[in-house]
């Protein structure tokens, strides 16, 4: 009974991190998997794609290899030609330290759920007793969580027409540390 369970538990394991693998798309991954795309590249662009590079006037196909797959494709209109743009998102962190210090009225400064000094420690009182509270009347465990929020931004984008890469851009992230 036991070894069924870790056969079944180790079978679901694999499987899982086989799936997990084989969605992790690189450019070696995608010429290896395409080699007949590749080979019908010139040589000039061969090394590009390699490099993860592209130019203008790649085909769709060479950008795939070197890129990818975009996180999102819009359709739009340049100089009265149809066109299609790439975008590939990727992710940062708002430029806090952490925790996030809270300055607010009174002595010191807090961290969250602790106080240094006193920081206008207010005064309840529930059952005949009386509580002192320090620390951030504005906390909130959602908004000061350890776990930094991811911001997604374009960072790369691709624009074609007539089967033919126009234009490209390489974006910076919206912060910087």
């Amino acid at each position: 009974m036991k070894r069924r369970s870790f056969l079944r538990v180790l079978t679901f394991g694999a499987a899982a991190g086989a799936l997990i693998f084989t969605s992790c798309s690189t450019t070696e991954t995608r010429i290896s998997g395409h080699p007949e795309i590749y080979q019908s590249l010139s040589p000039s662009d061969q090394a590009l794609v390699s490099q993860g590079q592209i130019r203008t006037g790649m085909s769709p196909n060479a950008v795939w290899l070197a890129w990818g797959s975009p996180d999102q494709k819009i359709a739009g209109n340049m100089r009265g030609r149809s066109t299609e743009t790439w975008i590939y998102i990727n992710y940062t962190t708002y430029p806090y330290s952490y925790p996030y210090p809270y300055y607010g009225p009174g002595f010191g400064y807090g961290f969250g759920l602790t106080s240094v000094g006193v920081a206008g420690g207010s005064h309840h009182h529930h059952g005949g007793r009386t509580f002192v509270f320090f620390g951030s009347p504005f906390y909130d465990p959602f908004y000061y969580s350890y776990i930094p929020p991811s911001i997604p931004y374009p960072y790369k984008t691709a624009t074609f027409a007539n089967g033919r890469a126009v234009s490209f851009q390489y974006l910076v992230p919206p912060y910087r540390y």
